[in-house]
This record gives structure tokens, C-alpha cells and sequence, in this order.
């Protein structure tokens, strides 16, 4: 009797090369308040009683805020722009994996494996980011899974596997209710990360090495992602334990 077990396990890795260099920073002459390799500005402050000027003591540090009329994200189809005197000016790229391993169990030719993983994404300044899966499919020893390479039905008693990143319901053909479509943290107003193309589809899923799962074209706040894993094995598959080693690698643009 042959047995078939799936252990999933995820790491995460930023493309740092990129924040390094959108993160360098320029010295300003003495009249301008804010500058780049190129340009300068001298007023950038135009409300009636915020300032730049930090006070500081030993123990605290305070910033004028009154009369900042203004504040927030502004953009077109070519620039954005962050207003508030305040505003930050390091661009920034987290990413949280929360779910360190996924065991799908053992796993039967009349039946279908299921799990979810989590993680989150945001980015400060940037024009956008991608979210890259960097591993080959499970594999058993030097045999790897078959996995369709465009969004694919699960099929029970068919060798498959493959992942989406949204809500999968029995309404529209999933095994199961299982997973969950991006959640936008704290409101779509202010995040934008959605799942790509290939992996938004409920009920149909797919998996090549080195495809972009999820992105956003803009700066944004925390998106939630849930990663939604389905294995069906065949009568020929060879039984034992599978495993994968999944790396998510974010990349950003400034």
C-alpha cells in the first residue's frame, strides 16, 4: 500500500538591492527644504501654522501640525505624490510571511489535499511591486509533482498541483470552501495589492516556478494574501512523503 504526504514549507525574500538604491539620499543647500540628485525646492510648506522645525529637549521631541490643510496620497496616470509636511521620505518595502508550514495530510486517490498559507505586503513610496514564486512544485526524492501551467480545474485521481490566491467556493467548482480573496488593510481607499492574473480565479488553480502570484501597481498599504494549495495524486503516482521548499520573493519598483 503506498502512502503520499505533503509538507509545504515558506520563506520569504526582498529584493534589497532595490531599496538600497531608491533609499540613498542627497545633501541639501542651506534655502532648500527638500531635494533629489537633480532638483530643489525651497517651499514646500504652505499651510498656515505646521512647520519643518523640530523643538526637541532632552527627553521629547514636537512638530507643528495646525493648519496642514492637506495631507495624503494624490496621483495621476504618470505621477503620485505624498502631501503633509510631515510625510516621510524612505521608501519602504515589508513583507510577512505568517504561516511557516502547511501539511496537507495523507492524501488518497478519490480524494483532494487542501491548505492555506498567509502573508502580508506593503510598500511606501514605491510605483509599484511583484510577488514572485521561486520553487519547483512538490517533489518526492528526484520526482516532481506535475503542475499545470495555466489555471486548471482540480481534478480527483489526476497527478496535480497548483495554488490560487483568492476565495475558493464548491459554487464555482473548488474541492472545498477554502482560502480567501486579498483583504485590504485598513480599507481599499488606502491598499492595493491584488492576486495576478493566472493565480485570481476561484476554483482554478496553477503553479510554475518563478511566476508572479501577486502585485500591486501603486504605493500601498497591507495587503493580506492567502495562498490556497490543492494535490490530487494518480494511480501512478510514486508514494512517500513530498515536500517543497516555496520562497516568495518580493520585488519593488521606486
Amino acid at each position: 500500500m503506498k502512502y503520499f504526504r505533503l509538507l509545504i514549507l515558506l520563506s520569504v525574500t526582498s529584493v534589497l538591492f532595490s531599496l538600497f538604491f531608491a533609499s540613498q539620499s542627497y545633501a541639501c543647500v542651506s534655502n532648500q527644504q527638500s531635494c533629489s540628485s537633480t532638483y530643489g525646492v525651497s517651499r514646500v510648506d504652505f499651510s498656515s501654522g505646521s512647520s519643518l522645525d523640530t523643538t526637541c529637549s532632552t527627553t521629547y521631541c514636537a512638530a507643528q501640525t495646525l493648519g496642514d490643510t492637506t495631507a495624503g496620497l494624490t496621483s495621476s496616470p504618470t505621477y503620485a505624490a505624498q502631501t503633509g509636511y510631515n510625510v516621510n521620505r524612505s521608501p519602504s518595502l515589508e513583507m510577512l510571511v505568517n504561516t511557516a508550514s502547511v501539511n496537507l495530510g495523507t492524501l488518497t486517490t478519490t480524494t483532494t489535499g487542501t491548505g492555506t498559507a498567509t502573508f502580508l505586503v506593503q510598500s511606501y513610496l514605491s510605483s509599484q511591486y511583484v510577488i514572485d514564486t521561486v520553487s519547483p512544485p512538490p517533489q518526492n526524492g528526484s520526482y516532481t509533482v506535475a503542475a499545470p501551467s495555466a489555471p486548471t480545474a482540480s481534478a480527483v485521481g489526476t497527478e496535480q498541483f497548483g495554488i490560487n490566491l483568492v476565495q475558493n467556493t464548491t459554487a464555482c467548482g473548488a474541492p472545498a470552501n477554502f482560502g480567501a480573496n486579498p483583504l485590504e488593510v485598513p480599507s481599499a481607499s488606502f491598499s492595493y495589492g491584488a492576486a495576478a492574473a493566472n493565480y485570481n480565479t476561484c476554483g482554478k488553480f496553477m503553479y510554475q516556478n518563478g511566476s508572479e502570484i501577486a502585485y500591486s501597481n501603486r504605493s500601498t498599504g497591507e495587503t493580506d494574501y492567502t495562498i490556497s494549495y490543492i494535490f490530487n495524486i494518480s494511480n501512478v503516482t510514486p508514494g512517500g512523503q513530498y515536500t517543497m521548499a516555496q520562497q516568495l520573493v518580493a520585488i519593488p519598483t521606486f
